[in-house]
């Protein structure tokens, strides 16, 4: 079934899956041309907003992290990640699935994760090609 304007079949899509709300301000990071589009569209229409890109000086709900294995240092992403993030955020880290280029190591994101304060929630397909996991901060 495709989808319409409107919610008609928002409450089907990966983003309501994934816990994103109407009105949730998304912030995202690490954007190249492998990332995958109808899930960025989905989150668009689920939560009303267009993502929002770093530095734009609004507090973000959630940051939608995408991250290959040569991106670089995954610890410093992730302290850059949670800068612009409202209290009670979460990271939605997003990695190429196993066996797909650019896979990243479930302990290296939780070695991360953990070095940047967060901790790792839960891992899910997010897409054909992605994985996601989620990250928040502890409770103390």
């Amino acid at each position: 079934m495709g989808q319409t304007a409107g919610h008609s079949a928002a409450d089907d899509g990966p983003a309501m899956k994934l816990g994103f709300r109407p009105g949730q301000v998304v912030q995202e990071l690490g954007w190249d041309e492998d990332c995958d589009d109808d899930l960025r569209i989905d989150i668009e229409d689920t939560t009303g907003n267009e993502l929002i890109d770093q530095g734009s000086g609004e507090v973000a709900d959630v940051v939608l992290q995408w991250w290959r294995d040569d991106d670089g240092d995954l610890t410093d992403a992730l302290v850059d990640a949670i800068t612009e993030l409202a209290p009670g955020g979460v990271v939605w880290l997003l990695t190429p699935k196993v066996g797909r280029e650019g896979q990243v190591d479930p302990s290296d994101i939780a070695d991360a994760a953990l070095t940047a304060g967060l901790s790792t929630t839960t891992t899910v397909s997010v897409a054909e090609d992605w994985s996601g996991t989620k990250l928040v901060a502890p409770r103390s």
